[in-house]
């Protein structure tokens, strides 16, 4: 076998993304996978019963059809087929309505009321330079910005607690429609920078959706194998890399790891790296799907559960100060709704995971299940199948997870700042090694950036 001009360790889809910018630059490419299978966070297995498709650890993609990198790619071509649900996301109160985000933001403004001018106010102006600000908040914090008018003006609203920002909507409804977006940033909602996701979510869904990909998440990383594949990169599987001596001779090695493993895998001094919330995932098959109280939440994608702005922000103080919430804030997943293809008959795959503490070791189903039958009273009797897959399970699923946080590092001011520092982020003490995973700047989401940035600072040396 020739040696490889690059190697790649993991084929997440960071890893991935990274190996075809090699490729793409002419160089020979070689990735490495401990498991049997690849894919990182994106991987569907049958979890529950046969013939439905659970999505292991990533089900929603924000950010893949606005993604600058996977949008320059033909992954089309490659056999992936993105599918919206006819609603993008529902946020169910206790009073059995809902806040609900369509893909039209003039759909979504009018069904907020009294926040409708406000909505369009606020996400408004985002959307329309939506492709500039992605080039913008999609990799360093720190940097020369291209589009600086774009970029102060999203700044001005992700620089705030998202209590804060939350705040200036009069409606419970659509108060919490913000909170639920703003929750995924894993951080108690009332620090600075946490309106930062959750605009940037409800920006890329107004602009592009809330997208699955048909067939399951594992069709992402299928696309970008064959991508890969095509330009003569090579994949490997069942060989996992322990330490530097474990990989052939090459020009530089990119590693889609966290900063702590890759520590671990080069002998040095660990870094000072914090992780964060952790999650607690149950893959449900459910008959007839979830009987929501709420219309909208029937046809929605994703589905936030955890009441109004006040109750999320309760909930995910308790679980920074490492206490489990009696009601914790809860992500479901509805992919069948967009991609039939993944269930049996009319039995459904439903997704759902909770924020629990980090390395959180108790049980914490029926909390879960709970929220559930808050908002669907009925969907215990409903329930044929269950999988549960708690902070344990997630870390020893992927290395990366450590304690179970799934986004690879807690999100910290300092750690969304200089992530895994300020200066040249991808680069390591290690000469032609780089890090090129969700730890690295621009963080979690199947968007490739991380792997491609990472790649194109490679090449550049």
């Amino acid at each position: 076998m020739s040696t490889p001009d690059a190697v790649v360790v993991g084929s997440g889809p960071n890893g991935l993304a990274a190996a075809i910018t090699l490729a793409q630059a002419g160089l020979s490419v070689t990735v490495l996978e401990a498991r049997d299978t690849i894919g990182g966070g994106t991987r569907t297995e049958e979890l529950t019963v046969p013939g439905v498709l659970h999505d292991v650890c990533s089900a929603i993609h924000p950010f893949a059809l606005g993604s600058p990198y996977f949008s320059s790619l033909p992954l089309a071509e490659h056999g992936l087929v993105w599918k919206h649900p006819e609603v993008a996301l529902a946020h169910p109160l206790d009073d059995g309505t809902a806040g609900v985000m369509h893909r039209s933001i003039e759909e979504t403004a009018a069904g907020l009321g009294a926040d409708g001018s406000r909505w369009r106010g606020v996400f408004g102006p985002l959307v329309d330079r939506f492709e500039p600000l992605a080039d913008e908040a999609l990799g360093p914090i720190v940097h020369l910005p291209s589009h600086p008018f774009v970029l102060g003006r999203f700044g001005l609203r992700a620089a705030l607690p998202a209590t804060m920002l939350g705040r200036r909507f009069r409606t419970d409804a659509a108060r919490a429609l913000f909170a639920g977006c703003a929750a995924h940033i894993s951080r108690p909602l009332d620090r600075p920078l946490t309106s930062s996701v959750g605009t940037m979510l409800i920006v890329a869904g107004h602009r592009h959706g809330w997208p699955v990909a048909e067939g399951g998440s594992r069709a992402i990383t299928d696309a970008l194998a064959s991508l890969l594949r095509s330009l003569g990169g090579t994949i490997e599987t069942g060989v996992r890399v322990t330490s530097l001596a474990d990989l052939p001779p090459s020009r530089v090695r990119l590693f889609d790891t966290s900063p702590t493993g890759f520590a671990d895998i080069a002998g040095l001094k660990q870094p000072r790296w914090r992780y964060g919330y952790s999650a607690y995932k149950l893959d449900l098959a459910v008959e007839g799907g979830v009987p929501w109280t709420a219309e909208a939440c029937r046809r929605a994608g994703t589905v936030h559960l955890g009441g109004t702005l006040e109750q999320i922000a309760a909930a995910e103080a308790d679980v920074a100060r490492g206490r489990m919430p009696e009601r914790p804030y809860v992500l479901v997943g509805q992919q069948y709704l967009a991609d039939p293809t993944r269930s049996a008959g009319d039995v459904h795959p439903v997704w759902a995971y909770a924020h629990v503490p980090h390395g959180y070791d108790g049980d914490a189903t029926e909390l879960v299940l709970a929220q559930l039958e808050r908002f669907a009273p009925g969907t215990r009797e409903r329930v044929v199948g269950m999988h549960v897959t708690d902070p344990a399970g997630f870390a020893a699923y992927n290395a990366n997870y450590v304690g179970g946080d799934i986004a690879s590092g807690a999100t910290t001011v300092r750690q969304l700042v200089a992530r895994p520092r300020i200066r040249d982020p991808y680069a390591t003490a290690v000469p032609g090694a780089y890090l090129c995973s969700a730890s690295t700047p621009p963080g979690p989401g199947v968007h490739g950036m991380c792997g491609h940035l990472a790649a194109q600072r490679a090449l550049r040396s």
